[in-house]
């Protein structure tokens, strides 16, 4: 199932340990969802690892998303209003826990660069669903450019972000940015549940032919100026590596082609297509090259975090391929079956690197992916504070005292999860303050 050579190098392996957690937010929203935050992980129990809260809340996001796409996969449809208000419950349960997690690691002292990886992992997976519910909740499928516009602008945002993170090492939020957009989201499904889906069509006074769901692409389009011009300052005058380079030493235009080689070829199959395979299945096409744009962008984080040179060509684009080469050869097999093959396989492609990826660090770190190793948490966890500054979700630094530990008893911090790490009274007394890097 996985690959037969090791994804990361032993010297990307070793940069991985040293990487420290970047990020700035000043977000507008954030300080008012702390108290929320902070009160939800301090009833969590401290045996659930912060991975698992991550992956729990990806998967209640995709169910719900799915049961939207089940009963409109061409964003036609009017879809159940219950299946817009589960959709929108689903994308606050995601959003909450995906706020949870980095305090739960830092609650049970497990922080690690594999939860950084490991957040934004999902955090790519999930923006490709969260952006196809909000098309469907408004019945975008009537206007398949201005959906295609919607989605694959809430990846390329989402690709930026990790891009000018890779050249200037720190993660950047904006007053208006992703808490924002998914509360916005979760506005459109309410709603799209309360009033029914058909509201978005209704006409604003005084003005003809304006629908009200205009607004939603006027707004979508102002914010992705805004951010699109702040990331490319960043990007141009912000690299840290030499000569304005990025943290790995390469050219800070370098992202670009492995983005393009997805996004280019999806509009050029959707406007070349004679079966019009996109607009008969919008959902299926989109989240077919979504997988594809999270795959690329897992690699470019993982590039980031190793400091490595990012590769151009993946093995996601296998997929793509497919329909551009079933067009050009005059559609030798059905353009809706290849574009499911074309699914079928960037998604395994994408779960196939994920995994390993997440292994090799796994060993080399001498963790668990999604369970603590050790069965209760440091003595001062229960009393540790959980609330981070004002703006910040899942990126504070934090200080806190851990017990000083001999070479010898260091290898016990991974012991199975019967056995805990031994505190004798020496070492009570020489506790030293250490910073310890957000989970995610």
């Amino acid at each position: 199932m996985f690959y037969k050579d090791k994804l990361l190098s032993p010297a990307q392996l070793k940069r991985l340990s040293d990487h420290k957690y970047s990020c700035s937010s000043i977000s507008l929203v954030d300080p008012l969802l702390q108290p929320w935050w902070n009160w939800l992980v301090s009833k969590t129990p401290l045996w659930i690892a912060p991975n698992l809260i991550t992956i729990l809340g990806l998967i209640v996001n995709i169910i719900t998303t799915l049961i939207l796409v089940w009963y409109s996969p061409d964003a036609k449809a009017e879809a159940p209003r219950w299946a817009c208000f589960v959709c929108a419950l689903g994308l606050f349960v995601y959003q909450s826990l995906d706020a949870i997690d980095g305090k739960q690691a830092r609650r049970t002292g497990t922080s690690n660069p594999l939860g950084e990886l490991f957040d934004h992992g999902c955090d790519s997976i999930s923006t490709v669903f969260v952006a196809l519910s909000a098309c469907i909740a408004v019945q975008l499928g009537y206007y398949p450019t201005w959906m295609f516009f919607q989605c694959f602008c809430a990846m390329t945002l989402f690709y930026c972000a990790h891009w000018q993170t890779y050249v200037s090492g720190t993660l950047r939020f904006g007053k208006i940015d992703v808490t924002e957009a998914q509360i916005s989201i979760i506005v459109i499904h309410l709603m799209s549940a309360i009033f029914g889906p058909s509201v978005w069509m209704m006409k604003i006074p005084f003005l003809e032919y304006f629908e009200l769901r205009y607004l939603i692409g006027l707004f979508s389009f102002v914010m992705a100026v805004i951010v699109t011009y702040r990331n490319s300052v960043i990007v141009f005058t912000g690299g840290i590596g030499k000569n304005g380079s990025t943290c790995a030493g390469t050219s800070v235009l370098s992202p670009v082609i492995p983005f393009s080689l997805v996004i280019v070829p999806a509009f050029i199959i959707y406007r070349k297509s004679v079966e019009h395979v996109y607009e008969n299945h919008p959902a299926l096409y989109i989240l077919a090259f979504g997988m594809a744009a999270a795959k690329v962008t897992n690699r470019l984080v993982v590039a980031h975090m190793t400091k490595n040179e990012l590769e151009y060509l993946d093995s996601a684009l296998i997929g793509p391929a497919m329909l551009f080469l079933n067009q050009y050869f005059n559609f030798f097999l059905p353009e809706y079956i290849v574009l499911w093959l074309c699914l079928v396989w960037v998604s395994l492609d994408l779960l196939r690197y994920s995994a390993q990826v997440c292994l090799e660090i796994c060993d080399h770190l001498k963790i668990k992916l999604f369970r603590i190793p050790y069965s209760k948490a440091p003595p001062s966890a229960s009393t540790m504070s959980f609330s981070t500054p004002a703006g910040e979700k899942n990126a504070s630094l934090l200080l806190s005292s851990v017990p000083r530990m001999s070479s010898r008893e260091q290898p016990m911090l991974y012991a199975s999860s019967h056995q805990h790490l031994p505190i004798s009274n020496d070492d009570e007394e020489n506790r030293v303050p250490l910073l310890d890097a957000e989970h995610s």
